[in-house]
Order: structure tokens, then C-alpha cells, then sequence
């Protein structure tokens, strides 16, 4: 049965195929895709068990990619889940004393990023084929600090391609901005923005939906496509590595089949703990989903009260990828809310654009049991890399430390005895700064790489790849922008008024 997609915002949009979808990024309306209808899937988790990871990604992804064929398909997954990652497992379970850590971050730019980045281009580069595309994509993206490191490595002179980043030249982490602006590649560039990632993700949107541009570009010869997770094809890849967790927790022994479990995720955009809950709908079993957000915890206020209201202040803090007060993924989990009521999504979307607020009613949150809200400030983020480290001679990050804080918290309040796993979305040697002052009780004064270099004699483990690769490399990108010049900047780079 094939798998079509539906805009969040339009009722009366023609539906398109998952390679139309994932080439165009965003709807026309400014909507976001979501299947028609969720696809049927016979999640056999005695035989998961001894699957291999790019097994069970062909497993779920098939019927979320309906019109790719298998040969197709399992190319892309096979070219994307290879040797640049440092496992076979590509993303293995690490057990503590408070359940288990599911790393993410064994791909090339060592964040969770690269599971769905890795296999992006893949798929574009197949759908442009199957739809007859003629023109350049161009990859537009604002990142909070890892998808444009991950985007930019994937597409990296990948043939009939460009990609644009744009990222918050003060809120990134050192490593995070010197991974950017050495990325190699005759079709990046890489854009430094005097603002912060809302401003930039609220400027991509825009230009996206900008129809003039649009046709400037088709003139030139290109098209605009997204690698940010309001992609459907960044999206459905996150499935599979929550049905491959449970697979492996049965392989190890450590819950019986049927046994349910909760996932705590350290959330900013919505995407990946939606795709947690997108698991759960196709028959994971999941007790509880932990949306666990830093001091911009406007996702918290949220499920504790039913209002969406960005109008707050912004912090910047050590967890700099959950910087963020306008969670676009949230729409899809709206469009369910509505019960697919494409008007009243709209309705809401609208509301959030033109006042930063919007309301849910009563009949909307009860459909939210599925979650838990929490937050973790600076103080208990720092706290928690400690304790973890005491405990388990193990070192996270700081993103995964605040799940790992609000797993604890909602055991605490609930009692609950599921057993958890922490979704762990970046290596420590992405945030060596933070780490280090939590580790060694002081703030540390040394940045970047030479951080990284302490970092990794303090827990004595070898600086990873992606770190050690970054030694002596030249800064290739230096553009800097302001956020109403974005599209100037663009323009510049596509060579668009020559």
C-alpha cells in the first residue's frame, strides 16, 4: 500500500508521493508533510532482535518510502550506514545504573544528526531521479548548532547539489562553529547570523515561501529543498533507531517481549522525540515519552498548561541545539491534536506567527498522556554530567544530561520503574568547555580543541575523528549576515544577479 503526504495547513492540497515530499522539504503553504495515513507496520521485534541496524531502518523505512524500490531503498540505507561510523551497532545501547544511554553519536560529526543526515542525500539525489528534476536542489537550512555540520557533510559535492547553512554566530559551541566553517566542498557555504536559530529558522521558512524567489531560482536553474527535520525524509530515518533500541534491549536480555519502556529525549525542535512518538504509533511499546527541554523550556510550559507562548526571553546556554522557543516539529503532533484538521492547525500556526501564542483546548490535551515535560537549568545540566560520571564512569554531554535530569525528575515525581533509555544526541568532545568545568569542579579556560585535548586525557579516552580532523584546518567560510539580509546573501551565492 502506498504511503502519500498531506500538508498540515491545506485540506484541499493535492497529496504527493514520499520522493516528491522529501524533494520539496516544506509545503507550498507553509505547512509541514504528514502521512495521510499512518502506514501499517508488523513490528516483529522477536526477529528485530538479531537484525542489523541498516535491517531495521529498511524495515520502517519502506513503508514510509513507498514509491522508492527496495533495490533503491536499500542502496541508500546501505551507502549511509556505513564505515563512517565508528560501529557496526551505528548506534549502540550503553547500559548505567539508571537503564541505558542510546548514542547517537558514532557518525562522522559525532551528533545524532547524522543518523538521518548520512542517508539525506541519498534519498534526495534518488527522488530527483524518479521525479525527472532538471535543476540544482538547493539545500537551505538554519541549524542551532549540529544538523548544519551533518547536512554539509552529507552533501558535501554530492552532483546537482548546493547547500546553504546558516547558524547563530553566538550560539554555537566552538567545536560546533570550527566543524562549519571547515567544511570542504566546492557546493557549501556556510553563513555566520547576527541573531540567534529562531530568527534564522523563521527566515528560511520565509524565503521558502517566498514565491517571487522561488521563480528566480527556477530561472537560474535551481530549487529550494530543506535538510532541517521539518524534512520528511530527515524525519522517518529517526524512527527506525527507537525500534532498533527496543530490538537490542530483547537481544540483551533486558526486558521481556511486550515490556514497555519510556524514552527520555533532550527536545528543542520537536523532531526527534516526535519521531519517538511516530514509533509508538506504528506499535513500539512505550510507557512514557520524556520531553525533556534546557531554560528555554517553552515545550515544558506547554504540556503543563496547553499554551504555546514564545514571547519569553532567550537564553543562551551549554546545551546551545535546544536554543529554541519555536519548536517546529510541534505541528505535526497539532495536526493529530485536531484530529487532522488541516483549518484548525492553520488556525493555531497563524496565531503563533502574528502574536508568539496559541492555545490548545481541553479536548486536545488529553490526547498528551502520552508525555512528560521537564526542564533542567545550567545548575542541574552541570550537576548531572557529574553525578553520571561518579556513577558509571561515563561521560555525556550536556544535552544528554539534561534528559538524563528530567528522566530522574519524573521518576522521582511518578515512581515509575519503566525502565528508561536516554536518548544521548551528542558526543562530550562537542562540548569539551562544559564538561570539563563539570568534571573538574572549575571553570575551564581553555576552548575548542585544546579543550577537547584536556578533555580527552581527563577521562582518558582518544580524541574521535571528527575532532582530531579539525587540527590545523583552514577556515574556508567567513560570510556573516544579519537575518533581513539572508536572502541578499543567497542570491549572492547562487551567483543569481550575474
Amino acid at each position: 500500500m502506498e504511503t502519500l503526504y498531506r500538508s498540515t495547513r491545506d485540506a484541499a492540497a493535492k497529496a504527493v508521493t514520499a520522493s516528491q515530499a522529501i524533494l520539496q522539504g516544506l509545503t507550498p503553504d507553509g505547512g509541514l508533510y504528514v502521512p495521510v495515513e499512518m502506514p501499517q507496520l508488523n513490528l516483529d521485534f522477536a526477529k528485530l532482535s538479531t537484525a542489523s541496524y541498516q535491517e531495521v531502518a529498511y524495515t520502517v523505512m519502506q513503508a514510509f518510502f513507498s514509491d522508492f524500490t527496495e533495490e533503491e531503498l536499500r542502496d541508500c540505507i546501505n551507502q549511509a550506514y556505513d564505515k563512517k561510523f565508528d560501529t557496526p551497532a551505528i548506534a549502540p545501547l550503553r547500559q548505567s545504573q539508571d537503564g541505558y544511554f542510546l548514542e547517537l553519536f558514532h557518525g562522522p560529526t559525532i551528533a545524532f544528526k547524522d543518523m538521518a543526515l548520512s542517508l539525506l542525500p541519498y534519498l534526495m539525489t534518488t527522488a530527483a531521479k524518479k521525479n525527472h528534476v532538471d535543476k540544482d536542489i538547493v539545500i537551505l537550512t538554519a541549524t542551532s548548532g549540529d544538523t548544519g555540520k551533518a547536512a554539509m557533510a552529507g552533501f558535501a559535492d554530492v552532483p546537482g547539489t548546493k547547500i546553504i547553512v546558516f547558524y547563530p554566530r553566538d550560539g554555537v559551541s566552538p567545536i560546533q562553529k570550527q566543524q562549519m566553517i571547515t567544511q570542504t566542498g566546492e557546493n557549501t557555504a556556510v553563513v555566520a547570523l547576527t541573531g540567534n536559530f529562531d530568527q534564522a529558522q523563521t527566515q528560511v521558512k520565509a524565503i521558502f515561501n517566498d514565491q517571487a524567489f522561488r521563480q528566480e531560482l527556477a530561472r537560474n536553474h535551481y530549487q529550494f529543498s530543506s535538510a532541517n527535520s521539518i524534512n520528511i525524509g530527515r524525519l522517518v530515518p529517526q524512527i527506525a533507531y527507537y525500534i532498533y533500541t527496543y530490538a537490542q534491549l530483547l537481544n540483551q536480555k533486558a526486558i521481556n517481549l511486550g515490556d514497555k519502556i519510556n524514552i527520555s529525549v533532550p527536545t528543542g525542535n520537536f523532531g526527534n522525540i516526535l519521531a519517538a512518538y511516530y514509533a509508538k504509533l506504528l506499535g513500539l511499546p512505550v510507557n512514557k515519552l520524556i520531553c525533556a527541554s534546557n531554560r528555554n523550556n517553552v515545550l515544558t510550559d506547554f504540556f503543563h498548561t496547553g499554551s504555546y507562548n514564545r514571547n519569553r526571553e532567550f537564553y543562551v546556554t551549554s546545551s546551545p541545539s535546544m536554543d529554541i522557543l519555536v519548536s517546529s516539529n510541534l505541528e505535526r503532533l497539532l495536526f493529530r491534536l485536531t484530529g487532522h484538521n488541516s483549518g484548525e492547525t492553520k488556525r493555531l500556526m497563524d496565531a503563533l506567527s502574528t502574536s508568539g501564542h496559541y492555545e490548545i483546548n481541553e479536548a486536545m490535551r488529553a490526547e498528551l498522556n502520552d508525555f512528560y515535560a521537564g526542564y533542567a537549568d545550567e545548575a542541574a545540566t552541570t550537576k548531572e554530567i557529574n553525578r553520571i560520571f561518579r556513577e558509571n564512569q561515563y561521560t555525556i554531554d550536556p544535552h544528554t544530561a539534561v534528559a538524563s535530569a528530567v528522566a530522574r525528575q519524573y521518576r522521582a515525581e511518578t515512581g515509575d520503574k519503566t525502565l528508561t533509555v536516554t536518548v544521548s544526541t551528542a558526543s562530550p568532545f562537542k562540548f569539551p568547555n562544559t564538561v570539563l568545568a563539570a568534571l573538574a569542579g572549575e571553570r575551564e579556560s581553555t576552548d575548542g580543541i585544546l579543550a577537547d585535548q584536556r578533555l580527552a586525557d581527563f577521562i582518558n579516552l582518544p580524541l574521535p575523528n571528527a575532532v582530531s580532523g579539525l587540527i590545523g584546518a583552514p577556515v574556508l567560510h567567513k560570510r556573516e549576515t544579519t537575518p533581513e539580509q539572508m536572502r541578499s546573501i543567497i542570491a549572492d551565492i547562487l551567483k543569481l544577479h550575474a
